[in-house]
């Protein structure tokens, strides 16, 4: 095969591309569709319905932290902790990554570690991590405590969240006694 043959090989495959392109933009153009700015069908969420109440902040979810706990197992807790073991560590002594060491926090007052430099959300939140505050923060760390500099999402599995404090809880000197 010679050069020439290569090179209208090559200018076919480039012509098709173009064409392929072509079309599509001209169906963009002959086909417009004009998108309506809001939607026709609203679906009505607990978000949408909370989110109409004169203060939101005012809403205070009660839980049952025993039957919350009764869910989760310390087995699964290890499991699902693999997911904050990119910033955190649970073992006696470990160092700091990037968010704080974790091991015996049940217990303690939020942002205590004197070797981690923590959010102002965090350090002025003057609350003990409880088994109801854990709870809530492991929800949504961002509306738990608005202002923390910790990105994760949350966990919305309720078995997810009491496997992790129960985890959490068995890697200290002094575990938390169980509701």
């Amino acid at each position: 095969m010679d050069s020439f043959e290569i090179n209208k090989i090559i200018a076919a495959i480039l012509l098709i591309a173009l064409i392929v392109i072509g079309i599509g933009k001209i169906s963009d153009m002959a086909f417009y569709v004009n998108k309506p700015e809001k939607s026709a069908y609203k679906v009505e969420t607990l978000e949408n319905k909370t989110s109409s109440i004169a203060n939101p902040e005012k809403v205070i979810e009660k839980i049952d932290i025993n039957a919350l706990l009764a869910l989760g197992d310390v087995a699964h807790g290890e499991k699902v902790f693999k997911k904050c073991a990119a910033c955190h560590l649970v073992n006696k002594g470990a160092e700091n990554k990037i968010g704080p060491a974790l091991y015996g926090v049940l217990g303690k007052k939020v942002a205590s570690k004197d070797d981690y430099k923590y959010s102002k959300a965090m350090s002025s939140y003057d609350k003990t991590w409880t088994f109801e505050e854990m709870n809530g923060y492991l929800r949504k760390p961002q509306k738990h405590i608005k202002g923390t500099k910790m990105a994760f999402a949350g966990l919305r599995k309720d078995k997810d969240r009491a496997s992790v404090i129960l985890y959490l809880n068995k890697n200290s000197d002094k575990p938390l006694p169980l509701p």
